[in-house]
């Protein structure tokens, strides 16, 4: 029975101090994963991005300071609510880091500044050109646009088209006749509305108004948004802008944790498809418009109907024709063309939506 004994226990006593030492082990990891979680400056991401990278040069070795937030969702709370912007300028004079500031929201590492110059170097430093794309940017944008593309060549191509062919100050004085006029109609709107309700909704024809100057310069096209010929095609446009606002600016819980946002579940990326195909039909219909008069005004050239000057001498020629003219010099594919003329559409509704959200729902200067 005594040898019996001894054999069980010169068996199980290894095993039991085998368990012993790999749950000490596991007792360090969860030790050191929660000291990341609390007392790591920035949070998780930041810890863990410390742990699986090389240690930088010594003079670089200086943590940014900020915030812990909570274990796991780090600072997601913050950006579920209304006025993002404000809860981490607060935060950032609450941990004295306003020249520069990290924190987490998941797996997702985050660096602000809320210092004018230090967020002017940043701005126009190329290191920080790239950006990491939402899923929602990434599908409606095309995965090509201007805003998101990676640095590089593509992203020079398009910048240099931008600057000489739609903010050129000859182009933007071609059509300050077409900007008049659309100013003219928002006051005539205004004036209406005021009569009517007593009470005018100054963001909602801001809107309009500025989606009607994108149109005519862009695709030389307007719209009634208030009624009267193209109303279905206006809707149309509309919502579709109205529903890239808002896929653009949702907290997407997926572009932080991966498994969630592999299981999709507030359907972002169902979402974007079917507005990315609704896009895709509206924009590609008025460039293949525009592709058309092309083909018929050099047939016309051809013939001696007309003496062929180049109606984008005066910059008054509208953007998606500069780039069906550029379209081989450029090596701009329709999906291309698509995605720029697109990007454009929201890219210059944006400030102005910004500024009258500033103007009418806030009550002390935005936090950049």
């Amino acid at each position: 029975m005594s040898a019996e004994l001894d054999l069980f226990h010169s068996f199980i006593s290894p095993t039991y101090h085998h368990l012993t030492l790999h749950a000490c082990a596991f007792l360090l990891f969860l030790a050191a994963l929660a000291s990341g979680l609390l007392l790591s400056p920035g949070g998780l991401a930041w810890w863990f991005r410390k742990m699986t990278s090389p240690p930088p040069p010594s003079e670089l070795s200086a943590d940014i300071p900020g915030p812990s937030g909570v274990p796991i969702l780090g600072q997601a709370l913050d950006f579920t609510c209304s006025l993002t912007h404000r809860a981490l300028a607060d935060m950032s004079t609450r941990t004295s880091s306003k020249r520069l500031m990290a924190f987490s929201v998941g797996f997702s590492r985050f660096v602000i500044s809320s210092h004018p110059e230090t967020a002017k170097e940043i701005l126009n430093s190329s290191a920080f050109a790239d950006r990491p794309v939402k899923e929602s940017a990434y599908g409606l944008m095309f995965h090509r646009a201007m805003g998101f593309a990676p640095f590089g060549e593509y992203w020079r191509n398009l910048r240099r088209i931008s600057a000489t062919h739609l903010f050129s100050p000859r182009r933007i004085a071609a059509f300050e006749n077409v900007r008049s006029e659309i100013g003219l109609l928002m006051v005539n709107e205004i004036n209406r509305v005021m009569r009517n309700d007593c009470s005018v909704e100054i963001k909602k024809i801001l809107h309009f108004g500025s989606l009607n100057n994108v149109m005519a310069t862009v695709f030389g096209k307007r719209y009634d948004f208030y009624g009267g010929s193209c109303l279905n095609d206006a809707a149309e446009l509309e919502g579709m802008v109205s529903e890239g606002y808002e896929l653009l600016g949702m907290f997407n819980w997926g572009d932080h944790f991966p498994l969630l946002g592999w299981l999709d579940l507030q359907g972002v990326r169902k979402r974007c498809k079917k507005l990315v195909e609704r896009v895709n039909v509206f924009v590609r219909k008025i460039v293949e418009e525009h592709r058309a008069k092309m083909a018929a005004s050099k047939f016309r050239v051809g013939r001696g109907e007309v003496n062929g000057e180049d109606d984008d001498d005066d910059g008054s020629g509208y953007f998606v024709d500069v780039l069906l003219a550029l379209e081989k010099e450029s090596r701009l594919t329709d999906t291309d063309m698509v995605a720029v003329l697109w990007v454009l559409t929201p890219a210059h509704l944006l400030c102005l939506v910004c500024f009258a959200n500033f103007l009418f729902q806030s009550s002390s200067p935005p936090v950049c």
